[in-house]
């Protein structure tokens, strides 16, 4: 369980200031399935040296994400830009949360220099929230995938993007910039939004995939969602005809895993049969890739999975 306190960075400054007087939520005892080893590999301390010499901060570990061991033990990282602090507050996510730090300039080329270092074929950029900037930070994601282009013009190019709620003209300019896969995550069903994912709405966020679809038609869409926050199954179904109706072509599913007790509680752990069950549905609805398992994550076998993803589009184009 991580500790709601950040006492390494600033003692003094909570990491969630809105959640320490919150009443601690308990979950559930994770099961066998859902546990995985520390990471202590060669790999994983290489990985971890070239994201702290070029500055940079990672999803993987500011979200606590389960996977880091076995992602950063093969030199993949999902690099998260503009800062270590989001700008809302949801009650699932373990980002720091607060008023971030004015953008870095070098930040897109230290980015696209650690691509390189690490050799990636395949690359995932997220981001924090950022309601604070004029346009949400869209104009930070685009540099940087100009920076990676010209660093590495082989390596394809996933964002993962915030919402960019009510900030005109923010989404044109992350598509005009040509990403490889488009994705930005729903988090969760529609009934679970006020409690789970507060700041954000919805059906927004489903317009915001279907716009990139009519911007450029060639960007590969994504999204994803967690279980276990509450949701019933025929909530996850309408989430899946919601999102084909966007044309949005990867989904995946995975457990919700609670970061401290201050967080929303893991209403359920679901079985691996439910989350297979999951994936058939998603199939026989149109998606052309589904990831569906306690364990996955938006990233995680970005770079093997968008293979498939070009190889199912080539396959319904014949």
């Amino acid at each position: 369980m991580v500790v709601i306190v950040d006492t390494i960075s600033n003692p003094l400054r909570p990491r969630h200031p809105e959640k320490v007087n919150r009443p601690d939520s308990a979950s559930p005892p994770k099961p066998d399935w859902i546990r995985v080893r520390a990471p202590n590999t060669r790999g994983y301390a290489d990985t971890r040296n070239i994201v702290r010499a070029n500055g940079l901060h990672t999803v993987c570990e500011e979200a606590g994400c389960p996977n880091i061991g076995e992602c950063w033990d093969k030199k993949h990282a999902t690099f998260m830009i503009m800062g270590d602090t989001c700008t809302r507050a949801c009650a699932f996510c373990n980002v720091k949360t607060g008023m971030p730090n004015v953008l870095d300039a070098a930040e897109p080329g230290n980015v696209a220099e650690a691509v390189a270092k690490l050799g990636l074929a395949h690359v995932v950029i997220t981001s924090v929230d950022r309601d604070d900037l004029a346009d949400g930070g869209a104009e930070h994601f685009a540099e940087t995938i100009r920076a990676i282009r010209a660093a590495c013009p082989s390596t394809t190019i996933e964002i993962l993007t915030p919402d960019f709620l009510r900030k005109e003209g923010a989404l044109e300019i992350v598509v005009a910039a040509r990403p490889d896969v488009f994705n930005h995550n729903l988090e969760t069903v529609p009934s679970r939004y006020l409690t789970v994912r507060p700041g954000a709405r919805y059906f927004h966020s489903i317009r915001l995939l279907q716009r990139v679809k009519e911007l450029d038609p060639t960007v590969f869409t994504k999204s994803g969602i967690m279980v276990g926050l509450g949701e019933e199954r025929h909530e996850v179904q309408q989430v899946m005809d919601d999102l084909r109706s966007a044309d949005v072509d990867f989904l995946t599913i995975g457990q919700y895993l609670q970061p401290t007790r201050k967080h929303h509680a893991v209403m359920r752990y679901v079985p691996p049969d439910e989350f297979s069950s999951y994936e058939k549905v998603a199939y026989t609805k149109g998606f052309l890739m589904v990831s569906a398992s306690p364990l996955t994550r938006s990233s995680h076998h970005a770079g093997e999975d968008f293979a498939r993803l070009k190889a199912a589009r080539a396959a319904t184009a014949r």
